[in-house]
């Protein structure tokens, strides 16, 4: 018998609805796409129907850090609060995934355990979790800080809210409520109640969780970040990584450390999925999708392009000589380590000046797979199988153009090659990635 065909995962990056700075200004797009029940309503109906994995929300705590002259142009500065909308949407859709960030620096334990285990449930076993520390230095203010936390006092936090979180949804057991008697009044076996107790270096949390065990056990555990403590962190909890690699080579050497981590920590290297994000332009050529992108990047003002790259490095990059490279001398900060260095080597790798690399970041400097469905396609086939990815993070260039051109082009070309499901492989988004269960840990 043939071994069945390795296929990819996707899932939606949709908040924002697309990270490019230029995406609201292009022809044809929603302008308020991020604030716009109905919009949102029929992307995410488009991405289910497409059988996308997951719509994935991601989350800021504060209005990014950058000039009102800068402000005044991002389409990001307003946008709903991740749980509120997916429970919204949770309602209009059968089978996609709900994927939402949550902060365990500026958020608390039972909160986060509380509302996944809620969307959980209200979406019949579709969340996951998007663990993150927060890396912008602005939302402390919005928490009674006047500076932000250190970059390893967050993750050695964030660590042990997981723990925290994860206990809380063993606090019922799965059949706890099937003794539930309206003649005998008993409503649940207060045997199958566990009480946490926890009291840890950083958090003290009693418990238990005051809703039943979430319907996959645990929502779906989401991690991004590619600093050393990211990638540990990854390793010992996640079951989905979102990162941001920049070319195959450098995706592969990510994908088999974290990969390999896991190994070390007794979980199966299959038990993760690593879904790198990537801007996907369809065109009709290779050249005409090539002429998309500069359309697109051209609509980016160049206050919005010097706000981005000063929010990359940590440091203001207002007053660098646009003409000239980017200085040697930029101060350490207390902002994303990892994502400083990927700025500061893609200036010197590619000889950039201040100017050219604030353009690129002003639009989007990541992963972009820019081409024809049949290219792209090719392009995602060889990342699969040369062990650099287990699937992508999709991000759009603009909507709702963008949304069709992957959902009616790209995944029918990926379904013919056999690389992408053409139905659900159940209804939990578990099922979707191909995840198991958690057990329980205080009930067998």
């Amino acid at each position: 018998m043939a071994t069945p065909k390795k296929q990819l995962h996707l899932t939606a990056f949709m908040r924002p609805v697309s990270l490019h700075t230029g995406a609201w200004r292009y022809p044809g797009a929603v302008p308020n796409a991020n604030f716009s029940l109905p919009h949102l309503k029929s992307f995410i109906q488009k991405l289910e129907a497409a059988k996308f994995d997951a719509f994935f929300m991601a989350d800021h705590l504060a209005v990014l850090n950058m000039p009102i002259e800068a402000l005044q142009r991002s389409h990001t500065v307003t946008s709903f609060e991740p749980f509120t909308l997916l429970s919204a949407l949770s309602a209009v859709t059968e089978k996609i995934g709900l994927a939402a960030t949550a902060s365990t620096t500026y958020d608390e334990p039972y909160h986060v355990a509380r509302r996944f285990a809620s969307l959980d449930h209200l979406s019949s076993g579709r969340a996951a979790w998007n663990i993150v520390t927060t890396g912008n230095p602005e939302s402390a203010k919005n928490f009674g800080l006047d500076e932000h936390v250190e970059h390893s006092e967050r993750y050695k936090r964030a660590r042990e809210f997981y723990e925290v979180v994860t206990g809380l949804w063993d606090s019922f057991a799965d059949d706890a409520f099937d003794s539930q008697s309206q003649e005998s009044g008993i409503y649940f076996d207060p045997s199958k109640l566990h009480v946490l107790n926890h009291k840890g270096e950083s958090l003290k949390v009693r418990g238990p969780l005051n809703i039943a065990r979430p319907v996959q056990g645990w929502p779906v555990i989401v991690q991004a970040g590619q600093s050393e403590p990211g990638k540990q962190l990854a390793a010992e909890t996640a079951e989905v990584v979102f990162c941001s690699p920049r070319d195959i080579q450098g995706a592969k050497e990510l994908y088999e450390d974290i990969k390999g981590r896991a190994e070390k920590y007794g979980r199966n290297r299959d038990s993760l999925r690593i879904l790198p994000a990537a801007l996907v332009i369809v065109g009709d050529t290779v050249q005409d999708a090539k002429e998309k992108r500069l359309k697109l990047d051209s609509l980016v003002h160049y206050d919005s392009a010097i706000a981005s790259l000063s929010i990359a490095l940590g440091s203001d990059a207002s007053g660098f000589d646009p003409d000239g490279p980017l200085p040697d001398d930029i101060a350490d900060t207390n902002a994303s380590k990892t994502g400083r260095a990927g700025v500061i080597k893609l200036a010197r790798d590619e000889g950039l000046t201040v100017k050219q690399l604030a353009q690129r970041y002003g639009g989007y400097a990541g992963l972009a797979f820019v081409g024809t469905p049949q290219s792209i396609a090719d392009e995602m086939e060889e990342w699969l199988s040369q062990g650099a990815a287990d699937g992508f993070t999709v991000t759009f260039p603009f909507v709702p153009q963008g949304i069709d051109d992957v959902t009616q082009r790209l995944v029918p070309e990926l379904q013919r090659r056999g690389l992408f499901r053409t139905e659900y492989e159940g209804s939990t988004l578990r099922e979707h990635l191909g995840l198991s269960r958690p057990n329980n840990r205080f009930f067998t």
